[in-house]
């Protein structure tokens, strides 16, 4: 059975434009990433475990923010690897300068022998649409398209 995972994806309208909030994740892999290495929050779950509460529990763990309803659905992707991913996207204007991830340990260097923990997530930041794009994993970027469109609509 492949993996499932669950998100959120904040947004907010500032000066006229449709920003997303999306994180980086924290670690020694991803340190000089960028274009193409953002992610909504999100993190995988059980089966036993309601989508939507799983993407809730995950937003704040990797960020230490509770985001409030109503949470509008997003239409669920498959990643490369095969992994399914849930997303909501819900209205906000939270300062991601609070940021306060859950830490991952490892050994690094490899092969060092030493252990060492790093943040989940090492930042959050608001972008338009279209650096939005740009930034976010590109299999992630239907999430961004999907979400200007419904609310595009409905203006």
């Amino acid at each position: 059975m492949s993996k499932k995972s669950a998100g959120i994806l904040p947004y907010r309208r500032r000066n006229g434009r449709l920003e997303v909030l999306l994180v980086h994740p924290g670690g020694p892999f991803w340190k000089n990433k960028d274009l193409g290495a953002w992610s909504i929050a999100k993190g995988e779950y059980e089966e036993d475990e309601e989508p939507l509460q799983a993407a809730l529990r995950e937003f704040f763990e990797e960020t230490g923010h509770h985001p409030s309803a109503p949470f509008l659905p997003l239409t669920s992707r498959t990643q490369p690897s095969g992994k399914q991913v849930d997303a909501w996207a819900t209205e906000s204007d939270w300062d991601p300068s609070g940021l306060i991830s859950n830490a991952f340990s490892m050994e690094w260097p490899k092969g060092s022998g030493r252990i060492r923990e790093f943040p989940e997530v090492d930042r959050a930041e608001w972008f338009d649409i279209p650096e939005g794009k740009r930034r976010v994993r590109p299999a992630q970027q239907g999430f961004l398209e999907e979400l200007s469109e419904k609310l595009s609509s409905k203006e």
